[in-house]
């Protein structure tokens, strides 16, 4: 890194503004592109006089009747029911509908809920209370109806039945949130008394450390320090070897600390050093650490503490060198020391340990230790110089000919990039394509050169990246958008064509919906709608079919609007012939394709055509069956199966054939039959 005559790092010089500026008006135009059309909403039925009114709620409540016969037991049709009874102010029907449901399952807390909510818009507070009074009996583990429950009476400033809800819940032994709650509206009303007795049962129905330790900031916080002392040593005595954990302990000791009690919390630490197991004191020995750095022989401490440390990774690195977890663990702990030396010691020593094959699953971690290392130079020990021959070493370490890691490589242009030597980084980069390329190299060098600006150098780049990758579908995308945004729509048309022309592609589709959404933004419709005939060629999915539809129709609507609306009754008709289209195409592919097809062939006909055109499309809608066949292992599965028009006809077809020649048969036997009796008479009459 430069540095200027004072030691330290040197300013950036070029406060110029970028060669690419942004406006206002761009950034707009852009969000209004991109848009999407808020879909229209379904026309208002206006309702004029009282028979009118009267023959609507009729209808609505058949509809309502209806579903719920169908699906008794689904909780929404009846929310929904009551809900639309409530907004024509017939409570009683409302209440009603909530009652027949909860006949049929009452453990559905959801319709409890909504439930008393009704009565509680309609201020009928003693109903509501009675519901909630029996959602609570009937479910009483559902901590949702009691919260509602005492919300309810805590806005209404009833804090005696407040409590006595509380008090009933508390009974089942909740879950902690419910007694924070309690204990929350106590303290609100500042009855602290009481909140304190809440503590002592809330310690028995929940035991845990940081039960203790919120009893003992209550007490703090009421000013009462002599009895939170005494609550964390009850709360050590109470809980016993399950007590034997740090966060306890630590909150003890900080608690005595705050208030200058120095040599009881020093007590505590030791105390807990000795007593909490070595495998769960890892914070314990840190805040001990940061405690004595305060208030006693730093030196000391760190010494004894870094000792012990170093002496347990050691041992571990003994039983198993390539265990690179250790190595992380034991070289965070030196860096935060702060030695430089020593730090720099074990680096060289983990870089060391090579992984035991030539397998990249093996050399995932390994790399992570030149990573840091590097970074440690750069950043910490700021010698630049040694951070890029480790960077180097690495690089000659890898084995690219098997296998090699795009993050090292980026990771050495960035380096050579922040100490301003380009040329370096291009090098790196370009050894890199060189020896191992990969997608993410030529990304990272191509943003490089698009932030300095260097297009033809960028287009080079993408030229040798789809040379090498020719099937990466990402590139061929990233360069044509490149173009469209330097404005050279002709090139990234070449491009495009280019891409769509390739054999072989991992993501064609991408390609393919690029181009055509490229062409939209254009406004090129026409080339649109014959890229999407040349994909059809290709391929004959529903979904391209159902992309050309949507494409199609949303043109026709831009038109309407420019016409007006006398040409509304035909402008879907191109559409609704490629629903035709698209119908005959798919007959011989798979029956669910078809039925998606004509799913959304009847959704576009119940918008927009007419009955006449809606019962066409519902004669070519199949009919699901449930058919059995065998599962493979000797048993019977059923499943849905889906016959088609075409298919009952040719089946009763054939079912008439069968008829017939069973007809022709049974003739053929009586004719065979009658002339073996004349035969036998003839040879009597002869006798």
């Amino acid at each position: 890194m430069n540095q200027n005559r004072s030691g330290g790092p040197s300013k950036v010089k070029n406060k110029s503004a970028a060669p690419v500026q942004v406006t206002a008006e761009q950034i707009l135009r852009v969000a209004h592109e991109n848009q999407q059309t808020i879909p229209k909403a379904p026309p208002k039925q206006v309702i004029t006089d009282q028979e009118e009114l009267e023959d609507y709620r009729l209808r609505k409540r058949q509809q309502y009747e209806s579903l719920i016969g169908r699906n008794r037991k689904t909780q929404a049709f009846y929310i929904k029911y009551a809900t639309w009874e409530e907004s024509q102010k017939d409570l009683t029907r409302a209440r009603s509908v909530f009652e027949r449901f909860l006949d049929v399952d009452y453990r559905i807390p959801m319709v409890w809920i909504k439930y008393a909510e009704m009565e509680m818009r309609n201020k009928n507070i003693n109903l509501a209370r009675n519901i909630w009074d029996r959602a609570v009996c009937l479910l009483p583990r559902v901590s949702q109806l009691w919260f509602k429950y005492t919300f309810m009476e805590d806005m209404l400033g009833n804090y005696p039945a407040t409590r006595a809800i509380f008090e009933r819940w508390m009974q089942w032994k909740p879950e902690p949130q419910a007694w924070n709650s309690y204990l929350k509206f106590e303290q609100r009303l500042k009855l602290f008394e009481n909140a304190r007795l809440i503590f002592e049962k809330y310690i028995l129905v929940h035991p845990y450390i940081k039960t203790w330790i919120k009893y003992t900031k209550f007490e703090e916080r009421l000013g009462n320090i002599e009895n939170a002392r005494i609550i964390f040593q009850r709360a050590i005595e109470f809980l016993g070897e399950d007590g034997n954990d740090e966060q306890l302990f630590i909150a003890f000791a900080k608690f005595e600390e705050k208030y200058k009690e120095i040599e009881r919390a020093r007590i505590i630490y030791k105390y807990a050093i000795d007593h909490v197991p070595k495998n769960r004191a890892k914070d314990l020995f840190d805040t001990f650490t940061n405690f004595e750095k305060q208030h006693g022989d730093r030196i000391g401490i760190e010494n004894v503490v870094l000792g012990k440390k170093r002496f347990q990774y050691e041992e571990e690195i003994k039983k198993n060198s390539k265990n690179y977890d250790i190595w992380f663990d034991y070289l965070k702990m030196e860096e935060i020391n702060g030695e430089i030396e020593k730090t720099r010691e074990i680096y060289e020593r983990s870089i060391g340990n090579l992984p035991p094959t030539n397998e990249k699953k093996h050399w995932k971690r390994y790399i992570y230790l030149w990573i840091n290392y590097a970074l440690f130079e750069e950043l910490i020990s700021k010698d630049i110089e040694r951070a890029r021959s480790v960077y180097s070493e690495c690089i000659k370490l890898i084995p690219h000919k098997e296998f090699s890691f795009s993050k090292i490589w980026i990771m050495y242009a960035n380096f050579e990039i922040r100490q301003l030597s380009l040329d370096k980084a291009r090098s790196i980069y370009g050894q890199a394509i060189g020896r191992h390329p990969k997608s993410k190299i030529f990304d990272q060098y191509i943003h490089l050169e698009i932030e300095l600006g260097n297009f033809d150098r960028v287009r080079t780049l993408y030229q040798k990246y789809l040379e090498i990758m020719p099937d990466n579908c990402d590139a061929w995308c990233k360069f044509a958008q490149l173009e469209t945004e330097l404005g050279e729509t002709t090139r990234a048309r070449a491009i495009f064509e280019l891409a769509v022309q390739q054999p072989t592609l991992d993501r064609p589709e991408v390609i393919w919906k690029d181009y055509i959404d490229s062409e939209i933004q254009l406004k090129q419709f026409d080339h649109a709608k014959q890229l999407y005939r040349r994909l059809l060629e290709k391929t004959n999915h529903v979904k391209v079919w159902l992309g050309f539809i949507k494409f199609v129709h949303s043109i026709k609507d831009k038109q309407q609007q420019q016409q007006g609306d006398d040409t509304a009754n035909d402008i879907h008709q191109p559409t609704r012939e490629i629903f035709i289209e698209a119908h005959k195409a798919l007959s011989n592919s798979e029956k669910e394709e078809r039925l998606f097809l004509l799913e959304s062939w009847k959704e576009f006909e119940q918008t927009f055509g007419n009955q006449e055109s809606l019962n066409q499309v519902l004669k070519k809608i199949p009919q699901r069956v449930i058919k059995r066949r065998s599962d493979g292992s000797g048993g019977i599965e059923e499943y849905f199966d889906y016959i088609f028009p075409e298919e009952e006809q040719s089946t009763q077809t054939s079912l008439k054939l069968l008829e017939a020649a069973q007809r022709w048969k049974k003739l053929k036997q009586q004719q065979e039959i009658q002339k073996q009796q004349h035969q036998k008479q003839e040879s009597k009459d002869d006798n």
